[in-house]
C-alpha cells in the first residue's frame, strides 16, 4: 500500500465515481481528493443533508423519478463548484440527461467490481432500497442492466478485496495516462 504515491496529474474538471452501490466510489473519492488537494463531495450525503431524510426514507417517500431528478439538480450544483472529487449514486449515471452532463463536465470514472464483492459489502452495511427484497437476484439485475451504461465512462479501475489505497493508486494511474494520452494528442 503506498499513501505517498506522487502524481503528476492536476485536474481542471472535476472527477466524477460512478458505479454500483458498494463499489467503494465514497471511501476511494475522499482519499483520491485528499491526495490530490481537493474537495471531496459524495452526492447522496449531499442530497440527505439538504432534505434531512436518509436516501432510503426519500426514494421510499417520493419514488425513484423523483429522486433522480433531485439527484440530477444535486450533481449540477455540486459541477458548478471549483473542480472536486464526486461520489455518485449507483443509479446517477443510468439517467440520460446526468450522463450527457458528466461527460461533458468531469472525467468520469467507473469504479467496477464483481458481483461477490458488493453483495457482501451492501448487505455489511445495509440500508440500500434497492436490495431489500432477494438481495442476491437484484444485484445481478442491476448489474446487467447498468454494467453496458457504466462502460460508457472515460476510465475503468476496479476495486476488490484489496486495501482502498491500491485501489486510489489505480485511478491515479489511469488519471496520469489519460492526461498524457491527451497532450500526446495536442
Amino acid at each position: 500500500m503506498n499513501k505517498t504515491m506522487s502524481t503528476h496529474f492536476t485536474p481542471t474538471r472535476a472527477i466524477a465515481l460512478i458505479g454500483m452501490m458498494a463499489a467503494g466510489k465514497s471511501s476511494v473519492g475522499a482519499r483520491l481528493a485528499k491526495r490530490l488537494g481537493l474537495t471531496f463531495f459524495d452526492s447522496d450525503a449531499v442530497m440527505e443533508k439538504e432534505s434531512g431524510l436518509s436516501i432510503a426514507t426519500y426514494f421510499e417517500r417520493f419514488g425513484e423519478a423523483k429522486f433522480r431528478t433531485y439527484e440530477r439538480e444535486t450533481i449540477v450544483k455540486l459541477l458548478d463548484k471549483p473542480p472536486g472529487v464526486l461520489a455518485l449514486g449507483g443509479g446517477a449515471f443510468m439517467n440520460v440527461e446526468t450522463r450527457t452532463l458528466l461527460k461533458r463536465r468531469a472525467v468520469t470514472i467507473w469504479i467496477r467490481a464483481d458481483k461477490d464483492v458488493l453483495l457482501e459489502r451492501a448487505l455489511r452495511h445495509g440500508g440500500r432500497p434497492l436490495l431489500k427484497d432477494d438481495p442476491e437476484a437484484h444485484m445481478a439485475e442491476l448489474l446487467a442492466a447498468r454494467e453496458p451504461v457504466y462502460a460508457k465512462a472515460d476510465l475503468i479501475v476496479t476495486s476488490d478485496s484489496r486495501p482502498v489505497d491500491m485501489t486510489v493508486d489505480r485511478v491515479l494511474k489511469a488519471l496520469e495516462s489519460c492526461a498524457r494520452a491527451v497532450e500526446a494528442a495536442s
